[in-house]
């Protein structure tokens, strides 16, 4: 099924338009022109409503009080009884052209004795409203939105008896007249505002907009390596703090760049020089037709060391490699951290002897966590053996451990040549070495720390080192008892 070249522009479009929808521009431009309209639109009915209901109030009490005055005379002049007041039925037929209504005056026999429009009179009016009224409760409501619909009750002056109703309707046509211009006027103002709103939404989604536009084109040109300069977009606080994060990140993917080319020079380096070591020796023997047998033995001892230093630096590789894994690959149980303290010391005292180093565990209480045991005890071994590489003849390594109700602490402090200062910050880096150089004077790959951090880190723990040269170093180790998933 093909798809044809109009379809193709209707879906472009419906892409383009939910991309703008999405945008903050677009967000920006709504929220004003909904701050501008709604508010607008509402004070506008609110108004409009509210003249309405105080002009049909106004109109209400002024004609109730007409009409009380208006009973009060037809009691005076006995109307009920004797209609015949010219006087009265004057002011009946002024008051009913002056609100361009109608009066209906009913006795207490629910008998019409006069109608302003002349056309019931005579007649019976029984219904509630009037019934209501000689009950002594005042009607007053709207009827179909333009007549204001009243009874009035006629009283005695002296007993307040109720001998009599006015029923009255008044229309409200005028109100609503009013009410017809002052809501096109309204109309006017709330389109005229509704322009000025709109421009204004538009120009300030544009301008406010701008400066995450300008930093979309930095960030397109740095990503297509256009430029190596930071991002510097400091219109708004918020640009200005998303500036200087990004300038962060960029600089530590710089440095992560830097360490990986540097990891990869000096792997290869590693690697090869073993290499090298063992094509030497192996050209020795070949070009020497007659060697003697003391010197093959002599070259392939020395092979098998090369040998056996590549295998240690493939391990250590490895070993780096599988700590880099997620921790889910971790094997969590309870382990007694004493013993596993004590059997690698027990590994490490037979190599400990031959510089006639002392080794000591202290432990201050039992401790039992939860941790990888084969990770923990690379990291701990990697700590002492270096304690004991890294010291004098006839030193010492002290090992103790301590806990509280979250954590244990194991402390690795030994009397060697110690750490320059300047170097502490970086002694935990892949393939760093103290000296600088890839001597084999101290036999190591540069990796053990590297392998120790990551171990500790993958248990949520973590690691501090102090050290003063000529005196000795002090590594602290920190690690949760519960392991944190």
């Amino acid at each position: 099924m093909f798809i044809q070249s109009g379809e193709w522009a209707i879906i472009s479009k419906h892409r383009v338009l939910i991309t703008y929808l999405k945008s903050l521009k677009a967000r920006i431009f709504l929220a004003m022109l909904l701050a501008g309209w709604i508010p607008m639109l509402i004070v506008a009915y609110g108004v409009l409503d509210s003249y309405r209901e105080r002009a049909i109030t106004v109109r209400s009490t002024d004609v109730q009080n007409q009409c009380r005055i208006l009973s009060n005379q037809l009691v005076s002049y006995n109307y009920l009884k004797d209609p015949s007041s010219e006087l009265i039925g004057g002011e009946l037929a002024q008051l009913s052209n002056l609100y361009d209504g109608r009066i209906i005056v009913i006795d207490q026999n629910f008998k019409v004795i006069r109608d302003t429009y002349e056309l019931i009179e005579g007649k019976l009016v029984v219904s509630e409203e009037v019934i209501r009224c000689f009950q002594g409760e005042t009607t007053n409501q709207l009827s179909n939105k333009r007549y204001i619909e009243m009874t009035v009750p006629i009283q005695e002056a002296d007993t307040q008896k109720i001998i009599g109703v006015l029923l009255v309707s008044v229309s409200t046509d005028s109100i609503w007249d009013n009410l017809d211009v002052l809501t096109g006027n309204a109309l006017i103002f709330v389109l005229i505002c509704g322009v000025l709103v709109l421009t204004s939404s538009i120009l300030l989604s544009y301008f406010l907009g701008r400066p995450f536009h300008r930093m979309v084109l930095s960030l397109r040109e740095i990503a297509e390596g256009h430029s190596t300069e930071d991002l510097k977009i400091k219109a708004y606080t918020e640009t200005e703090e998303i500036s200087e994060e990004f300038n962060k990140i960029v600089n530590q993917m710089r440095v992560l760049d830097e360490s990986r080319q540097e990891f990869v020079s000096n792997v290869s380096h590693e690697l090869k020089t073993p290499l090298t070591s063992i094509k030497v020796l192996a050209d020795s023997l070949l070009v020497q037709e007659d060697a003697p047998v003391e010197l093959y033995k002599e070259f392939m001892s020395d092979i098998a060391e090369e040998i056996e230093r590549e295998n240690k630096i493939i391990t250590d590789l490895l070993s780096l490699v599988k700590m880099d894994k997620k921790a889910a690959n971790l094997n969590i149980e309870p382990v007694d951290i004493n013993d596993l303290l004590e059997l690698i010391l027990k590994r490490l005292r037979p190599i400990a002897s031959r510089k006639n180093i002392e080794m000591v565990l202290e432990s201050f209480r039992p401790v039992t966590a939860e941790v990888d045991a084969g990770r923990l005890s690379l990291a701990f071994t990697n700590l002492m053996e270096n304690a004991v590489k890294y010291n004098r003849e006839n030193g010492w390594v002290h090992v103790s451990l301590d806990a509280d109700h979250k954590f244990f602490y194991v402390k690795v402090i030994d009397s060697g040549m110690g750490i320059p200062e300047e170097s502490l910050n970086y002694i935990f880096e892949r393939f760093y070495r103290v000296d600088k150089s890839h001597s084999n004077e101290i036999d190591g790959t540069g990796l053990g720390l590297a392998i120790t951090k990551s171990a500790i880190q993958v248990h949520k723990g973590a690691i501090k080192v102090s050290s003063h040269v000529g005196e000795g170093t002090t590594f602290s180790v920190r690690i949760p008892l519960n392991y944190i998933a």
